[in-house]
C-alpha cells in the first residue's frame, strides 16, 4: 500500500511525470544492488562491537575494511574474556553486536534475552601450546607441561579458553596446576612472550598473531577441545542496520578470508 508521502507525490505530478517516475522506480528495482557486506548506501554511525580477545586482529582488519566500504560509518571494538564481555552485556553496557569464543558464553546474552534473533558461528578455534621462541624447553606435547620446573600458564576455566585446555587436559588424564590463571588469552600469550613463563595453552591463532615472539607446539588433544565462535546483533543496538552490516561482513566470503587466514577454522 503506498505511504501518504507517496500520494502526496502523485497528487503533485501531471500524468506524463507519474509515468516517467514509474519508469526510473521500475529501473532501479530491476538492478542489482550491493550487498550489506559491500557497502550498501545508508550505513552510517557508530557500531560498537564486543569481541573475544582472540578476535583482536581479525576483527580489527575488518573494521577498517567496514569503514572504507562504508565512510560514513566507524566501528569502535571491546576485546576480552567473552565470560566478562557477557556479563557487561547482560548488565546493560551499550554494544551493538556481540562475537563470543564459545556457545556457553553466548548462551548467557541469549538467556537474558540482550540478543537479537538467534545467533550464527561464523568461525572455529583449536588449541595450541605457545612456548618460549626456539622451544628452548623441548615441549612436544601436552604430557610435557606437566614437568616439574616447568613454568606453565592457563587461561581461567571461567573463559572459552581455558574451559577449552580443562578439555584438552581432562580427554589427556593429565592433570597440570599452572603458576598462574589469566582473565583471558591474549594475558596468558603475553606472559610468555614476557619470558613470565615457559608456556601457555592458547589458540592457535593467538600463537599466529604473535609472530616469532613465540613458538607454537600442536598437541592432538586440541581435536578435543574446538571452539565455535557465535555473533549477534544485540537487542538494545541503537544502530541495527550498521550492526548487521558488520555481522554480514565478517560471515561474507572476504571476512571468511581474514579470519581463516589468521588460522580460524570455517564454521
Amino acid at each position: 500500500m503506498p505511504s501518504r508521502s507517496s500520494r502526496r507525490i502523485r497528487r503533485a505530478l501531471s500524468p506524463g511525470a507519474v509515468g516517467a517516475a514509474a519508469l526510473l522506480v521500475l529501473s532501479a528495482c530491476s538492478s542489482s544492488g550491493p550487498s550489506p557486506a559491500s557497502g550498501a548506501g545508508g550505513v552510517s554511525g557508530e557500531v560498537t562491537v564486543f569481541a573475544a580477545a582472540s578476535l583482536k586482529e581479525s576483527f580489527e582488519e575488518l573494521g577498517e575494511r567496514f569503514g572504507r566500504e562504508h565512510p560514513g560509518a566507524h566501528v569502535t571494538f571491546s576485546f576480552g574474556g567473552s565470560d566478562a564481555l557477557a556479563a557487561s552485556i547482560t548488565g546493560g553496557a551499550p554494544a551493538d553486536v556481540f562475537a563470543s569464543a564459545s556457545p556457553k558464553t553466548m548462551k548467557i546474552v541469549t538467556d537474558a534475552g540482550d540478543a537479537s534473533g538467534t545467533p550464527v558461528t561464523f568461525a572455529r578455534n583449536r588449541l595450541e601450546i605457545a612456548t618460549l621462541p626456539g622451544n628452548p624447553d623441548r615441549i612436544g606435547s601436552l604430557k610435557d607441561l606437566t614437568r616439574k620446573g616447568l613454568k606453565v600458564v592457563l587461561c581461567d576455566a571461567s573463559v572459552p579458553c581455558g574451559d577449552a585446555a580443562k578439555k584438552a587436559l581432562d580427554a589427556s588424564g593429565l592433570e597440570l596446576t599452572p603458576v598462574s590463571y589469566e582473565e583471558d588469552v591474549k594475558s596468558a600469550l603475553n606472559k610468555v612472550v614476557l619470558k613470565e613463563a615457559d608456556a601457555a595453552v592458547v589458540y592457535r591463532t593467538d600463537v599466529r598473531a604473535a609472530g616469532d615472539k613465540v613458538e607454537g607446539v600442536e598437541f592432538p588433544e586440541s581435536a578435543d577441545a574446538v571452539n565455535d565462535y557465535p555473533i549477534t546483533v544485540l537487542e538494545r543496538s541503537e544502530n541495527t542496520e550498521a550492526a548487521e552490516a558488520f555481522l554480514a561482513l565478517v560471515r561474507s566470503p572476504e571476512g571468511q578470508e581474514v579470519l581463516t587466514g589468521a588460522g580460524f577454522l570455517a564454521p
